[in-house]
């Protein structure tokens, strides 16, 4: 990956490298759609084969719509992960729902992932009449069958399949158990469109490696904090530079929006904070192939999710 690459939801589609159109090659744009924590996000990254989006325990843990691309022999897959759909609070919230929203015009097939071990929900509803306006087809991917009774699996799908008439398929999976997956694989294949491949077959994403490296930092304070710190936790790299062949020198800091927040965050003596920094420097190290130094600080930026300024900075426009 390259640190030029666009920003999240910029397609740079190249020319078709393979060398006749073969009528057999399938392709298109895959938009990722359901409510907050139904597992949309570690659905992509089973199917990818490899971590592109981030994922934790906490609802509207995505808040950019994150492009993954699936290249197989006969067939190429543009995933579009977006944030859960929800009645947003706030001014962050309000850009996560706009991401999820703005990505379904450009779809050829929308995935509507459901937790179907539970019974819709109010935003599960909200993202079904979003759905129902719609006139792209709908797969409907029941998501934690792992967890699911079969009681539950059978009365849930369906009063799932009944909230939006589009459906034109569905499919029962576990994305973290990885079970159902490559049926799922086979499905989109059979509705996606004959077509060309769009980017190069070793490209996975488009993102850049500064917005995956907050990504990941960002994860792991919301692996490890409670109650309202997570939500309010924004990531800023400052600094991305190479200082040797094998060394790579992050500044990055960390935004929460009260200063009892920040005691949260730092931890006795510093002992949270580097809990993060040592679990996060150990996944960028991985992802970039280089050591890491990682320079972490925590900065109170008070309301930052309704101030319009901050969330422009911060790349929430």
């Amino acid at each position: 990956m390259s640190d030029s690459s666009p920003p999240p939801g910029d397609f740079m589609p190249v020319a078709n490298d393979l060398p006749d159109f073969d009528p057999s090659h399938h392709s298109g744009f895959v938009v990722v759609v359901g409510r907050p924590n139904v597992g949309k996000s570690t659905l992509m990254n089973a199917l990818l084969g490899q971590k592109i989006a981030i994922v934790s325990p906490r609802p509207q843990t995505t808040r950019n719509r994150i492009t993954g691309i699936l290249t197989r022999e006969q067939m190429q897959i543009v995933f579009i992960d977006t944030p859960g759909i929800h009645r947003p609070k706030h001014g962050l919230g309000k850009y996560m729902v706009a991401q999820a929203m703005a990505a379904l015009p450009d779809a050829d097939l929308i995935l509507w992932v459901v937790d179907v071990s539970k019974a819709p929900r109010d935003d599960d509803k909200r993202v079904a009449l979003t759905l129902s306006q719609q006139p792209l087809p709908v797969l409907l991917v029941m998501n934690k069958i792992d967890i699911a009774t079969p009681e539950a699996l059978l009365a849930h799908s369906e009063v799932y399949r009944s909230l939006v008439p589009g459906i034109v398929d569905d499919l029962a999976l576990s994305a973290l158990k990885q079970r159902g997956t490559a049926a799922l694989l086979d499905l989109l294949y059979r509705y996606l469109p004959p077509g060309p491949r769009y980017f190069p077959p070793e490209q996975v994403t488009d993102i850049q490696e500064r917005f995956l490296v907050a990504e990941l930092i960002r994860e792991k304070a919301l692996l490890h904090l409670h109650a309202e710190v997570p939500h309010a936790v924004a990531v800023d790299i400052e600094s991305f530079a190479e200082r040797s062949a094998d060394l790579v020198y992050i500044g990055a800091r960390i935004f929460v929006e009260r200063d009892s927040q920040k005691g949260i965050l730092l931890g006795k003596g510093g002992s949270m904070l580097k809990r993060i920094g040592s679990e996060a420097r150990s996944e960028i190290e991985a992802m970039l192939g280089q050591r890491v130094y990682l320079d972490l600080r925590v900065k109170v930026k008070p309301r930052w999710r309704r101030d319009a300024a901050e969330l422009r900075r911060l790349g929430y426009v």
